[in-house]
């Protein structure tokens, strides 16, 4: 659980720093890193080092094969199927390593954090990383799907984007806000978030029907964009949802 729980904070933290500058080749290296600081903070040894090998190099291919791009860059499945692999092989060797230890087991034991010693150390982990993945992650995976789908136009066209603006602010938040809903068990109020952002943009929508057109992007275009991105970050909120009811 643990291996797991640190490629899901590396891969969340990786993200988060894509836009930080043109040094792309240091940026890949912001996931391993993070993996091995976190390895030494829970005393990894043993079966631990190779599923944190796995861990590291999971995040190198997510960096690598979902960076932005127009041409030359790889089809988004292959960024899909790189994470999904390396976090399988992770699930799959679930118990092969020990659970947090080190410096990090030791500040928790002596920290009064509220409901830690209810979810435990591991717990805690899993959900850091579970919530760093609606974050940067979310607005990456969002996008993937909506390159892959069309909705995204080549560079130096019109954007959907350009009409509906603020979905890379408003989208890690919404999903932000559905885990923790759904986590403290108000999962009726986190069905009125995702009722209410349709609520909120449909009267947008409309009133940019005319306008748009003039723009080069048709509000079938923008409607699609809206509804595929809501749609797939509805989807990696829920699933981590879903990932938190049945790991923790």
């Amino acid at each position: 659980m643990t291996s797991f729980a640190i490629t899901l904070i590396a891969i969340g933290i990786a993200d988060l720093t894509r836009g930080a500058g043109p040094m792309r080749g240091a940026r890949l290296l912001v996931g391993p890193v993070v993996v091995l600081v976190l390895g030494v903070l829970t005393a990894a040894h043993g079966a631990s080092i190779p599923l944190l090998i796995v861990g590291g190099l999971t995040c190198v291919a997510w960096q690598v094969l979902s960076s932005p791009g127009d041409s030359g860059t790889p089809h988004p499945a292959f960024a899909f199927t790189a994470l999904a692999f390396g976090l399988a092989v992770l699930l799959l060797c679930w118990n092969a390593g020990p659970p947090v230890g080190g410096l990090l087991s030791h500040w928790a034991q002596h920290a009064a954090i509220p409901g830690l010693d209810r979810v435990g150390v591991d717990g805690a982990a899993l959900i850091l990383g579970l919530f760093l993945m609606q974050l940067g992650t979310g607005n990456v995976i969002v996008r993937l799907i909506l390159r892959a789908t069309g909705a995204i136009r080549p560079s130096g066209q019109p954007q959907p984007s350009d009409t509906l603006r603020g979905g890379r602010l408003l989208g890690p938040l919404e999903r932000v806000f559905i885990l923790g809903l759904a986590l403290a068990g108000q999962v009726t109020a986190a069905g009125i978030v995702i009722a209410a952002k349709g609520l909120l943009r449909f009267p947008e929508l409309t009133v940019r029907r005319d306008r748009t057109e003039t723009q080069g992007v048709g509000i079938d275009a923008v409607t699609e964009y809206f509804l595929v991105g809501s749609f797939v970050s509805w989807l990696v909120a829920l699933s981590c949802v879903a990932a938190a009811h049945l790991l923790v």
